[in-house]
């Protein structure tokens, strides 16, 4: 009997969904290509995220950046340094394998983010070969996952293609700031295609080369996110999450806790709230698609396991048939590492002005210097060190000061007395810090094929995928009946087409079809998943009525045809089958 995976695979390039790139080259690992239907649920699933993550909220922005960067961008990211996976090749055929994955393969164990030795030291004891050919493995080594390439002819400068749309929005976080009129908490999304040049891509559209994320950057101040989320987490406070956290796996414990969000933010479960609230709002997102609560967890990444720039990760997770549990989504609180390296690389400003709700009387000292009396004990020697001394921000001389006495200076100590120190009252009224962020971050086509896989059913040996009313490629099928004498033929199929274009003047799009029986039709636009479908049959000649059928439950209503439009945005607005 054929798995789920293997029907979707025969569903998805019978009906435009989804099959291999360059088939007829004989495919390319890694690339999958999105047919016509395919195209319209993704482009769905982007727009239901944009409404639940962005359109939602007066915080957020929506952005679009290159998928090509210059090499300085990821060289301050850490990207060139640390955005590698470890690999093995076979010494007899060639083969390469990503090494942690091989292991937990062939042994079942969980390996993620251990060092290359402890890798070997696997391998070695449990001589493990090739599964291919049985040859020994060579030992693991770290591969880069950037795809490198020329940004102009002839030697041109050297850049990468983006595995992640994070940095595209960091390097613009002071001109979105200030278009955002200088107000924290401040969210920029985008959604795009991203590379990442996978050592042995496999399961279809589980683990792909080229893709496409939707990732949102959440800039906030930490000393005020506590106090700033409960503005906001009506939204999400009592929806319940399946965790497993780090703890506990660290004590080889695989059992999830079911946590509320605000139970989460108490327990300290969660480091930082606002980290809470997206996974609370990205689990509501993924439900709202079809999937059941129980299906969905979020596991927390252990130290060695979470990407360079991260205080703390949770995977979230969904069980699926073929594969197990897999990754949709990342949630990262990435701290102030991004905008402080970007600042360290470009020399950019990247601080946010945190106004003060009143201005804050305080002692401020200034360290004067005696050019006069430093110059005649100097001599030569004075051009350089009050070039230096004037490039030290007073603070730092004061400190220097006051806890060695002198200033050094190439080897030189300048003592206290040719210094004097003012002390004078100021009003100061905020003061410059550098945001944290906290990154939710999704996999569109992952999303799809979780999405298929629980639309999929069998009814009658016939096909039908209960996609979500707002994710279906078309909100509504159009059908003439094709019956009887040629003149009612004709007024059907005039009639049928006249509606079809009612509906779609009206934002809808429209499925229509008029060849086969009607059962056929019927059955075509339930492999798709549309939910609606409208038959014109002889009573709509006489009475202006047609009948609207339910995909799920197949259940028929006869509704006026002036009313129509109406009653199918009402089912759509709720999300909803009869």
């Amino acid at each position: 009997m054929a798995s789920i995976y293997d029907k979707l695979v025969e569903l998805g390039k019978k009906r435009g969904i989804y099959w291999v790139s360059y088939e007829i080259y004989g495919g390319l690992a890694g690339f999958y290509d999105l047919g016509p239907v395919g195209v319209l649920i993704k482009r769905n699933i982007i727009e239901e995220w944009l409404k639940t993550f962005v359109y939602s909220f007066d915080f957020m922005v929506e952005v679009e950046t290159p998928l090509i960067n210059p090499q300085i961008v990821f060289k301050a990211s850490g990207h060139e340094e640390s955005f590698t996976d470890p690999v093995v090749y076979c010494l007899r055929c060639g083969r390469v394998y990503r090494a942690d994955h091989l292991i937990r393969d062939l042994t079942g164990l969980n390996v993620e983010g251990l060092s290359l030795e402890a890798l070997h030291k696997i391998v070695v004891e449990k001589g493990l070969k090739c599964p291919e050919c049985g040859g020994d493995l060579s030992k693991p080594e770290n591969a880069l996952l950037l795809f490198k390439t020329e940004i102009g002819p002839y030697k041109g400068q050297l850049g990468y293609l983006r595995p992640e749309l994070a940095q595209g929005m960091f390097v613009n976080f002071k001109t979105v700031l200030n278009i955002a009129r200088n107000k924290l908490p401040l969210g920029i999304a985008q959604v795009g295609r991203v590379a990442r040049n996978e050592i042995s891509p496999r399961q279809g559209l589980m683990r792909l080369r080229e893709f496409t994320i939707m990732e949102l950057e959440f800039f906030h101040d930490p000393a005020e996110s506590e106090r700033e989320v409960e503005e906001y987490i009506s939204y999400v406070e009592d929806e319940e999450l399946n965790v497993i956290p780090a703890e506990a796996r660290e004590k080889n414990i695989e059992e999830t806790i079911r946590v509320t969000v605000r139970d989460t933010i108490r327990r300290r479960i969660v480091k930082n709230p606002w980290l809470a609230f997206w996974m609370g709002l990205g689990n509501k997102f993924v439900r709202s698609l079809g999937i059941p609560g129980d299906k969905i967890r979020f596991v927390e990444k252990l130290p060695h396991e979470r990407a360079h720039y991260s205080a703390q990760t949770f995977d979230q997770e969904v069980y699926t048939q073929k594969f197990g549990w897999i990754e949709i989504a990342g949630y990262a609180y990435r701290t102030d590492y991004d905008l402080k390296r970007h600042m360290e690389y470009s020399g950019a400003d990247m601080t946010f002005f945190k106004k003060y709700e009143k201005p804050i009387e305080t002692i401020k000292r200034r360290v004067l210097i005696d050019y006069r009396k430093l110059s005649s004990t100097l001599g030569p020697e004075f051009n350089n060190v009050v070039k230096y001394l004037q490039s030290k921000h007073q603070d730092e001389l004061y400190q220097e000061l006051a806890s060695k006495g002198y200033v050094e200076v190439g080897g030189l100590k300048i003592s206290s007395e040719f210094f004097e120190v003012k002390e004078e009252k100021v009003l100061v009224h905020g003061e410059k810090i550098i945001p944290h962020v906290v990154e939710p971050s999704f996999g569109v086509e992952r999303l799809l094929y979780v999405l298929l896989e629980y639309a999929y059913s069998e009814m009658e040996d016939r096909v039908l995928l209960r996609l979500p009313p707002r994710i279906a490629p078309y909100q509504v099928a159009v059908f003439p009946l094709l019956a009887g004498g040629r003149e009612e033929h004709k007024a059907m199929v005039s009639l049928a087409t006249s509606i079809a274009s009612k509906l779609r003047s009206l934002g809808l799009r429209v499925y229509y079809d008029e060849e086969g029986s009607i059962g056929r039709r019927y059955a075509r636009a339930d492999e798709i998943g549309i939910p609606y479908a409208v038959t014109v049959d002889y009573q709509s000649l006489t009475d202006n009525t047609v009948t609207l059928r339910f995909r799920d439950s197949k259940k028929q209503i006869r509704v006026s045809i002036n009313e129509l439009g109406d009653i199918i945005f009402k089912y759509l607005i709720e999300n909803r089958m009869m």
